[in-house]
């Protein structure tokens, strides 16, 4: 009598295309999460917005490349905390969500602790929420949780 084995790299591809579905959705929430914020610092910028904050240490203008490059560093490290979290608990989606939420809300604070226009600080608060309401939901969608 002989029985037949499945071959192992059949489980092992259904684990791979999960794991490489998960990747490039990822990416995706990732990429939006980037380059969503140019569609409200484009359009306040036209308006007149120009960006510049004062504290004490002086004078900055927050350029577009600069939102680009600070939204794109802030969403590789939504992705990183979240694997990182799936690595160590079963409640990964859930810790990572308020995790997620309260990094949100406290990236807040420097915009209203800046001498700035309300233009400037309504359109920094909006590139803020944009980051946060694109990442956290696409990001949490591909838990498995």
């Amino acid at each position: 009598m002989t029985t037949q084995t499945p071959p192992a790299t059949r489980a092992g591809a259904t684990d791979e295309a999960t794991v490489r579905t998960r990747r490039r959705a990822r990416a995706v929430a990732v990429g939006a999460a980037t380059l969503l914020p140019a569609a409200v610092w484009l359009p306040a910028y036209a308006l007149g917005v120009r960006f510049v904050l004062t504290d004490s240490q002086g004078t900055a203008t927050v350029n577009l490349p600069v939102v680009l490059a600070f939204s794109l560093l802030f969403a590789l490290l939504g992705w990183a905390s979240l694997a990182l979290l799936e690595r160590l608990t079963r409640r990964a989606p859930t810790w990572w969500t308020t995790l997620a939420a309260t990094v949100a809300a406290l990236s807040l604070v420097p915009v209203f602790a800046e001498d700035a226009t309300a233009g400037t600080k309504a359109a920094l608060t909006l590139i803020h929420l944009t980051v946060a309401a694109t990442l956290i939901p696409l990001l949490r969608r591909t838990t498995a949780g």
